[in-house]
């Protein structure tokens, strides 16, 4: 079974892009955020299934930065759909 990714975005203030990109990363299934203002790409940070503690304070760091030096911006967010098995549609029904 293949599993599905797709990309949505979300446009924030500059003092509401920390807390969106944490709460982002506690749902689990992002794989990657990219941080744009207009047609620009600012930031880009891959995440993978095992990013915790140390690994997130860095990135963590680098997003309230960006927040202080940006008004507006928007962020793309690759999402990873969970795999559709003949299990998972049996339960279904």
């Amino acid at each position: 079974m293949s599993e599905k990714t797709c990309w949505e975005t979300v446009e924030v203030k500059g003092h509401e892009l920390l807390a969106k990109v944490q709460e982002l990363i506690t749902e689990g299934n992002v794989r990657r955020i990219r941080i744009r203002q207009k047609d620009r790409t600012i930031a880009e940070f891959p995440l993978t299934v095992g990013v915790v503690g140390l690994v997130l304070a860095p990135l963590l760091a680098a997003v309230g930065a960006i927040a202080a030096l940006v008004n507006e911006c928007t962020i793309d967010i690759q999402k990873v759909d969970a795999p559709v098995t003949t299990e998972s549609v049996a339960l279904a029904n």
